[in-house]
């Protein structure tokens, strides 16, 4: 008897922008609490995949504005908070968890990115719980968009998204030799004011909290 294999679902990718504008318009600065790699981290994790990411509907994103996110702070901006007092609250909790590292393994490509998951997520998690519930402390008016698991984007889709061809951009991730996993240190938090143009995402840095004795990797 021939098996006949069942048909795959074919992933429709649309353009990020397009979607995110809904809730987060093109020059509104919202309050994004981040995990940063260092210039020569976010390197490390971009350079295996310039070539495939740079392709009409997608944006690839430049070392310089790799973010992981912790959270979204929807609607609300630096003006909206005092800064000095949340960044306190946050400090007062960072010195309570130790510096690790985050490992990232290759791209897999989704509706609106090309992303990298990374691990362990627990501490990921128990920071984004951290960050949400000193916002929500603060009293300032937000819709919490939290990251559920760590992960960076190397490419955003843009205008003619709907023509990107996922599974060749997936063969074609496929075909990048390894080994490929790359890893960013995590020893301290970045509170920045974040915003779009309609193809890229910028910041202006607003504070940084060290975790506990924080410094260098072993």
């Amino acid at each position: 008897m021939t098996h006949v294999p069942a048909m795959q679902k074919v992933l429709r990718v649309e353009d990020f922008f397009t979607r995110v504008g809904r809730v987060w318009p093109a020059g509104r600065r919202d309050l994004h609490w981040h995990l940063l790699p260092t210039e020569a981290e976010a390197r490390a994790l971009t350079a295996p995949y310039a070539e495939v990411v740079s392709r009409p509907g997608l944006q690839p994103v430049p070392p310089q504005w790799m973010h992981c996110t912790l959270l979204h702070a929807v609607g609300a901006g630096r003006s909206a908070v005092d800064a000095d007092g949340l960044v306190d609250t946050v400090r007062q909790y960072a010195q309570t968890v130790t510096p690790f590292t985050l490992t990232f393994d290759r791209p897999a490509v989704g509706p609106v990115a090309v992303e990298i998951s990374g691990w362990p997520g627990q501490p990921f998690a128990e920071l984004g719980t951290a960050v949400t519930e000193a916002m929500t402390g603060s009293g300032v008016p937000f819709t919490a968009a939290r990251s559920r698991y760590p992960h960076m984007s190397v490419a955003y889709t843009t205008e003619g998204a709907e023509d990107v061809d996922a599974v060749a951009v997936k063969a074609s991730l496929a075909d990048v030799a390894g080994p490929l996993s790359a890893t960013v240190y995590v020893d301290r938090l970045h509170l920045v004011e974040q915003w779009h143009d309609g193809a890229h995402i910028t910041w202006e840095p607003l504070a940084e909290v060290h975790l506990a004795g924080a410094g260098a990797p072993a």
